[in-house]
């Protein structure tokens, strides 16, 4: 929930019925996925109504009572021409800020946090190997979905889980994502992530949450009985209710 001068805005991080929109964006990365689709959106939707404009025109002028004696017409250099350079523009203006979004999702940023995320059947665990020692194992959550009878009023339906995955907010992350048994892929909207688990490798991304929250996704990639009920949930505290939290259970 945000504040303003007019009226309380509470954004929307979780799905929602009949939903076409995106969730509101946690990250700068999605932010930017955000952008850059409804840039390249306005330029569909120029050349839609470019297009459906010469549709019609041809459509009209050439209807055969109008035009009872057909052109012999096969090309029209000029128009195609125009019609290329204009696509190349076009084009440019779609390829310069989508490389750049590309590229700075691949950058891995010196992370204050690492959290390596294994999928198993049909439940994730989540590591926070920052906080082991050369005697104890790190600290360690499996984390299963809340079914319908043991869901709360006000909980989100099949969305929710026993242990969060707990990070600070506006503090750099790194996700380390693989797999035990079966493929996965960790995706959780608001952040803009969606990193494939794939055998044998360790696949990473970054996040940089801008604010706090809780925000809910779900293992993609469906293939078999029961994949689709293992939600992922994160919630992005302020640094001192995390450092509380990791406390408490070191002690």
């Amino acid at each position: 929930m945000k504040n303003t001068w007019l009226f309380p805005i509470a954004y929307r991080d979780a799905a929602e019925p009949w939903q076409l929109g995106f969730q509101d964006a946690a990250t700068l990365m999605m932010q930017g996925i955000i952008d850059l689709h409804h840039d390249i959106f306005f330029f569909l939707l120029i050349i839609l109504i470019f297009v459906s404009w010469m549709l019609v025109c041809a459509l009209w002028h050439l209807h055969y009572k109008r035009n009872p004696i057909p052109e012999r017409i096969v090309h029209g250099t000029t128009i195609e021409i125009i019609w290329t350079i204009f696509l190349s523009i076009i084009s440019m203006f779609i390829a310069i800020p989508s490389f750049a979004l590309l590229y700075s999702m691949d950058e891995v940023v010196d992370p204050a946090v690492t959290i390596k995320a294994i999928g198993h059947q049909w439940y994730w665990i989540s590591y926070y190997s920052d906080y082991n020692s050369s005697d104890e194992q790190s600290l360690t959550f499996d984390s299963y979905m809340i079914t319908e009878d043991e869901s709360e009023l006000g909980s989100l339906c099949l969305l929710e889980v026993d242990n969060r995955v707990i990070v600070s907010a506006k503090t750099h992350i790194r996700l380390i994502i693989t797999f035990a048994d079966v493929p996965y892929s960790w995706a959780v909207p608001s952040l803009g992530v969606k990193c494939d688990a794939v055998l044998g490798c360790l696949n990473q991304t970054s996040i940089f949450i801008k604010r706090k929250g809780v925000y809910y996704g779900q293992r993609s990639e469906i293939r078999g009985t029961n994949y689709a009920f293992m939600p992922i949930v994160v919630e992005a505290v302020s640094l001192d209710d995390y450092v509380s939290r990791v406390s408490n259970e070191l002690d």
